[in-house]
């Protein structure tokens, strides 16, 4: 806990979690750059933390061949992932986070490649040479919020 965070307003009733439209769902997913991925690995669920940049109504992380989640994205069907980002305040226990649901494909357009190698900067050390997209179908989330003292 930092010297701010002992200083700050303490939120002293119970939050409230107010429903997020779709809008402010991609809005606050484009002003963050950090969330986790979810997907099925040997038939249980699998987390991963990444970066990620949001391309018109797509989530778009970069990774390397020996992530799990490379083998799982080849088939150009896809596959069902969600995706979450949040900012919650570690004292105060409020902020919001979305939620994103929908299918991950390996983006494979040399072109689209390269442009994302260039907007999205892994920060994991080693080679990043793949591009997975995310197209959400459902997209929901949160805002907790709550009176201070």
């Amino acid at each position: 806990m930092t010297v701010d965070d002992q200083n700050a307003p303490q939120v002293t009733q119970p939050r409230q979690a107010i429903d997020l439209t779709e809008g402010e769902c991609w809005t606050l997913l484009r002003g963050s750059s950090f969330g986790r991925i979810v997907f099925t690995r040997r038939a249980m669920p699998a987390i991963r933390p990444v970066n990620h940049l949001v391309d018109e109504r797509k989530i778009i992380i970069r990774t390397h061949l020996g992530a799990a989640i490379v083998s799982r994205t080849a088939d150009a069907s896809g596959v069902v992932v969600s995706y979450e980002a949040d900012d919650l305040h570690p004292v105060r226990h409020t902020g919001w986070s979305v939620i994103a649901t929908g299918l991950a494909r390996l983006v494979t357009d040399p072109a689209a490649i390269e442009r994302y190698a260039t907007r999205l900067e892994p920060w994991i050390a080693g080679e990043m040479d793949y591009v997975v997209s995310i197209e959400p179908r459902f997209i929901s989330g949160i805002r907790l919020v709550g009176w201070c003292a």
